[in-house]
């Protein structure tokens, strides 16, 4: 049976044997799993091998890209800024962002950047991967652009383009990059070790992704909007592995941490805005997470999904509950926060699953969470 390190309450013993069963079966080659509750651990857990080659363990302090589970730390900023009164979801983004009025796009509200409705799910103009690393580029392509469909009638998940979005405006109020912000508002005052942007001396504790098999979208039928919104730039996993790629401020996709420090930050949201002595909102502005953007069919997805303020919300196929939220990254990172319950869940991997939505093992460890929960 595989080695599980870390420490966990005894009555979350179901999380540490999922894990290993991952591990025993080839699903996972290594991973982190963090539980809270009220804010303070209960499970804090790691397993298996930064490489395919299984030669080196992953570590305490084994960090990996988590894709778009990043994005959950730029909708907190977001909701920082709202809770101090210097961002209206409602307002135009415009307000903020004056250049992004262009291309008919004077209406589009914060708000509309936060649910994936903005129409902005990817760039009209051909960008090459390195291009990710050119903020001003990112940015102000978007800002000239006109919407792909009208915004506010229907999410297409921004898989990209959201984090440079949110995080302009981020910049605009501030005066300071996202992952700058987040650093020294968020990750710092709790002892988060989660990044937006990698500082070179913290690369020695990166695990490489393994990447997925190659997915053929044409051949599964994909729309117009999802071929535009993952062709430009075509985003293999192993781009993750350039240090280019590590050290620039992508916030919907290269943030690095694992499932510890994930948990850690959006524990915050389960504790209604405070976790561990720490207050970053009011509760009342985690209520704004519960607006729903978006409810139906994602016009990039495929699927169902029912958007708040920035992320995912309880629906009939993935019921979490009145007061829960998620999201989560490519290749199957994973994190949910549930306020009725006090809870938080965080699952953190190298071996990516090919879908563009989560797979089975995150759900089999936030199964086994709420099981230990009911042992309470």
């Amino acid at each position: 049976m595989a080695v599980i390190q870390g420490t966990w309450d005894k009555k979350y013993e179901g999380v540490v044997t999922t894990l290993a069963k991952s591990l025993d079966d080839g699903g996972d080659v290594g991973a982190s799993v963090a539980v809270m509750v009220d804010g303070e651990p209960v499970v804090d857990i790691w397993g298996g091998f930064v490489d395919e080659a299984k030669t080196t363990p992953w570590e305490e302090d084994t960090i990996i890209n988590v894709w778009s589970t990043t994005k959950t730390m730029t909708f907190l900023c977001a909701l920082m800024l709202a809770d101090r009164g210097e961002l209206d979801f409602h307002a135009p983004v415009a307000t903020y962002w004056p250049e992004f009025a262009a291309g008919g796009k004077e209406a589009v509200e914060v708000r509309h950047l936060m649910g994936h409705t903005a129409g902005l799910a990817g760039w009209t103009e051909p960008l090459e991967h390195e291009d990710l690393a050119d903020w001003e580029k990112c940015t102000s392509m978007l800002a000239a652009q006109e919407p792909w469909w009208e915004p506010g009638t229907a999410s297409g998940y921004h898989a990209v383009t959201q984090g440079y979005l949110i995080g302009e405006v981020v910049r605009r109020i501030t005066g300071t990059s996202i992952g700058t912000w987040f650093a020294d508002e968020v990750a710092g005052p709790l002892g988060a070790d989660f990044h937006i942007g990698l500082p070179a001396s913290e690369d020695r504790r990166v695990a490489p992704v393994i990447a997925p098999p190659p997915v053929d979208p044409h051949a599964l039928g994909a729309s117009d909007i999802t071929l535009r919104t993952f062709g430009n730039p075509v985003l293999d996993a192993t781009v993750s592995h350039n240090a280019w790629w590590r050290r620039a401020e992508i916030p919907a996709a290269n943030g690095q941490g694992n499932a510890r420090s994930v948990a850690a930050v959006q524990s915050i949201i389960s504790g209604g805005g405070e976790a561990r002595g720490v207050r970053l909102l009011s509760e009342k502005s985690c209520d704004a997470i519960f607006e729903e953007q978006a409810h139906g069919k994602d016009l990039v997805l495929g699927m169902p999904i029912r958007f708040g303020m920035g992320y995912g919300l309880s629906t009939e196929i993935m019921p979490l509950g009145p007061r829960a939220c998620y999201w989560g990254g490519y290749g199957g990172s994973l994190i949910i926060m549930d306020q009725q319950a006090r809870l938080t869940v965080s699952y953190v991997m190298n071996r990516m699953e090919s879908g563009l939505v989560g797979d089975l093992r995150g759900a089999n460890i936030v199964m086994a969470a709420v099981m230990g929960m009911a042992n309470h």
